[in-house]
């Protein structure tokens, strides 16, 4: 007879790993299915300074490592798998993989979300080491340098307005002649002297020596280019890429309520169905950080062991 966990977790991003730790601490059997690395996108960060506690010089692998090790040493047990369906309907609920089928009690999504790309050359190879899609993380780093939002919908607009106080000058490149955004967000950004905007342009490359230095930004209206290159003295600028998120949550579309392709839960992470719980960036939620999505993970957790407790399971 197959295992029945009481806790099967679909992500093993800081949110997963979080709901892993306090399921696991709790005695309650826990399987993480993962088909990636730990980490999500976290994983990918080459520094962090705005998580509590962490040490100097932390980057993501590093605290990754540390959320992941608190997990195993509590018991938490993880299986590297696709998930391609999920019946999550019934006292027993079922994730599909590519490799095995796993049982669970309750469910908690936590298969996070990941940020639109450019899709231009350079940027994968960039990324952390001047192309960042977090101006909360990363915006420190820019202290004194010029910095590039792109976008021009209201996070793009808002995360240029909380750049500059740390850059030396932003310039938010635009597809259109006028932005996106809400008009009393236009407002407040037309009159900070240290913001600008690159008009009817699309990035085309980026490149440079180690770090990001050179970019090719394309007209939209006349196809011309023209090639953009950081000051001699920095060597280096910032590329924050804004153009929106795409929650992972294909797999969910029928099973469950989304908005905009987010999973909606209440404050305890409870979704629409019973026993069935979601945890950072793929719920519907305001901010999309470590320190949140380690909250919603320790919430997620703990409300999956009362439901298992209340229904005596």
């Amino acid at each position: 007879m197959e295992k029945v966990y009481d806790i099967v977790i679909v992500g093993a991003g800081p949110a997963g790993l979080a709901a892993g730790l306090y399921a696991g601490r709790s005695k309650l059997a826990t399987l993480i299915v993962e088909k990636e690395q730990e980490g999500g996108q976290i994983g990918q960060t080459s520094e962090i300074d705005n998580y509590p506690g962490s040490i100097e010089g932390e980057s993501g692998p590093s605290l990754v490592k540390r959320f992941a090790d608190q997990a195993w040493r509590f018991g938490a047990e993880k299986v590297s798998d696709t998930v391609v369906d999920m019946e999550l309907e019934g006292d027993i609920k079922k994730i599909v993989g590519e490799s095995g089928t796993y049982l669970g009690k309750t469910v908690i999504l936590a298969g996070g979300a990941v940020p639109q790309k450019i899709n231009c050359p350079g940027e994968e190879e960039f990324t952390g080491k001047g192309v960042s899609y977090c101006a909360t993380c990363d915006a420190a780093f820019f202290e004194g340098f010029e910095v590039f939002v792109v976008g021009g919908g209201d996070a793009a607009v808002e995360e240029a307005m909380h750049l500059t106080k740390f850059a030396r000058k932003v310039t938010i490149i635009h597809r259109r002649d006028e932005l996106r955004a809400v008009k009393a967000i236009q407002e407040k950004a037309f009159k900070i002297d240290n913001l600008e905007f690159m008009w009817n342009s699309v990035v085309k490359e980026l490149s440079g020596d180690g770090l990001l230095s050179r970019m090719v930004v394309e007209d939209t209206k006349t196809g011309e280019q023209r090639e953009v290159l950081a000051d001699e003295d920095d060597g280096l600028f910032g590329v924050f890429v804004f153009i929106g998120f795409k929650p992972n949550t294909a797999i969910l579309d029928g099973k469950l309520p989304l908005e905009n392709g987010y999973v909606r839960t209440d404050d305890d992470m409870k979704t629409s169905i019973p026993g069935v719980f979601a945890a950072g960036d793929i719920r519907v939620k305001s901010l999309r950080q470590v320190v949140t999505a380690a909250a919603d993970g320790a919430i997620a957790a703990t409300q999956a062991g009362k439901y298992i407790e209340e229904h005596n399971m």
